[in-house]
């Protein structure tokens, strides 16, 4: 109880207010619950079912028995589960994008340089600066949900320009803007679209995968689900998107056609499927003392290549898109 009492302070600071309010009045319009009653299950639902403030609307436990609603993973579990797994001692290469393009550079299908690199080697730069998409990105080291991202323009920069900008601002280091696949391009052109495969070390160190999602953008420059942006089922031996693209905003409705570009998402085929697939289990291997891991998976014209792990990937994105809580999957680990 101590825990979940500090968890609801934790909860107010980050509260996205604006947003509270938005889906409030939702649920009361829908539902015809006075604001009062729905905040008291909100407060309520906090403490029984360990769960943040906003996740209560995108659980939509306002529509929910109480044994569903216990089938859920929340935010003070998953705090809890992904501490155990990934202990905090050991995920700094996954936290640190420099530290993860070192360790995991042979997954790496783009270049990536920060003020280091550059500084032993300026070979890397000048390659970047003429990469086949044009663009760079620029990123923060520990950039969250697709935050402290900027896209540029190649013939806009010079390797000194670059370095200038690595020294003086937030951005720590900068990538190739990879060019994504066809098909996934056709699906939604205005970013690179990847895919998060979630992965679990069991106790005999062997690879367990506990879902796949399409991340999908619309009109937006990154795919994440915090931006606004669509994600769907992938099943896990075919690469097919099994249902429609689904928003964690509650007010929006399911997509099973993207909304700009009208390509169907439900029966949608990840390419390079079986590669994806073997790529991040050799991947999950590699530091055996981070178990529990949800990776981000590019797919190019040439196959999969990895953008990042996550040590505390998404429980919205897990399991939003499948309309189920998967809370009883973590309790065998």
């Amino acid at each position: 109880m101590v825990n979940r009492i500090l968890y609801l302070g934790y909860y107010l600071k980050q509260l996205d207010r604006e947003k509270f309010y938005k889906f409030l009045n939702y649920v009361n319009k829908q539902t015809g619950k006075s604001m009062l009653k729905v905040k008291w299950d909100v407060l309520i639902s906090v403490f029984r079912y360990n769960i943040s403030l906003l996740e209560y609307f995108q659980f939509r436990f306002f529509e929910k028995s109480h044994k569903e609603k216990l089938c859920w993973a929340g935010t003070g579990l998953m705090y809890e589960y992904q501490r155990k797994n990934n202990p905090p001692k050991t995920r700094g290469i996954l936290d640190d994008k420099r530290q993860f393009a070192l360790e995991y550079k042979e997954f790496l299908v783009h270049g990536v340089e920060d003020l280091a690199s550059m500084k032993k080697n300026e070979k890397g730069i000048h390659l970047l600066l003429i990469n086949s998409s044009g663009k760079l990105v620029f990123k923060s080291a520990d950039g969250k949900c697709g935050a402290q991202v900027d896209i540029v323009n190649c013939k806009d920069f010079t390797p000194e320009l670059v370095y200038k900008r690595l020294q003086s601002t937030e951005y720590d280091l900068v990538e190739e803007y990879i060019i994504q696949h066809p098909d996934l391009h056709a699906l939604s052109p205005s970013a690179v679209n990847t895919i998060r495969i979630f992965t679990q070390l069991n106790e005999s160190d062997e690879v367990e995968i506990l879902g796949c999602r399409l991340r999908i953008s619309v009109n937006s420059s990154v795919d994440n689900m915090a931006a606004g942006n669509l994600a769907a089922p992938v099943e896990e031996f075919t690469g097919l998107v099994t249902g429609p693209g689904v928003y964690s905003d509650i007010t929006k409705i399911d997509e099973e056609f993207h909304p700009v570009t009208g390509v169907n998402i439900v029966g949608f085929q990840v390419p390079f499927w079986k590669e994806s697939i073997e790529m991040v289990k050799r991947a999950a291997l590699k530091h055996p003392q981070n178990r529990s891991i949800g990776w981000d998976v590019v797919i190019t014209a040439k196959g999969p290549g990895l953008i990042e792990g996550n040590h505390d990937w998404c429980k919205l994105l897990w399991q939003l898109p499948v309309k189920k809580g998967l809370k009883s999957i973590l309790e065998k680990y």
